[in-house]
């Protein structure tokens, strides 16, 4: 008799890692739930701040006043710290890309040790 394969995990934005990988812990499973949501902000981020920097998008507007502070709210205490080892060069700030890189780290890594050791 073929044993089954774990279903994969219910949650998670859809063609993540968090959809795509069996796993039976919770607590591991919503941890990655939320990098992947950091993951999102990092990008709305950056792409908000390309419109700013080209003039798409004006910031005398309060919606959009809102949602800078709250982008900015959520992403600089992660980026000053970056910023801190690789300074911007050039005028290209290179922390957003270290950041979805770690995030990308610590997503396998969890997901290894939970199918590695089981937990």
């Amino acid at each position: 008799m073929v044993a089954k394969p774990p279903a994969p995990l219910a949650c998670g934005l859809p063609g993540t890692l968090a959809t795509s990988l069996p796993m039976a812990n919770p607590i591991i499973a919503l941890i990655i739930l939320l990098l992947n949501l950091y993951w999102w902000v990092v990008i709305i981020a950056v792409i908000v701040s390309w419109l700013i920097a080209f003039n798409v998008i004006n910031t005398y507007n309060n919606f959009v006043r809102t949602l800078l502070r709250a982008l900015e709210a959520l992403t600089e205490p992660v980026f000053r710290r970056v910023r801190k080892v690789i300074p911007p060069m050039g005028g290209l700030d290179l922390s957003p890309l270290a950041v979805l890189v770690v995030i990308w780290f610590i997503q396998y890594s969890l997901v290894w040790s939970s199918n590695r050791f089981g937990f």
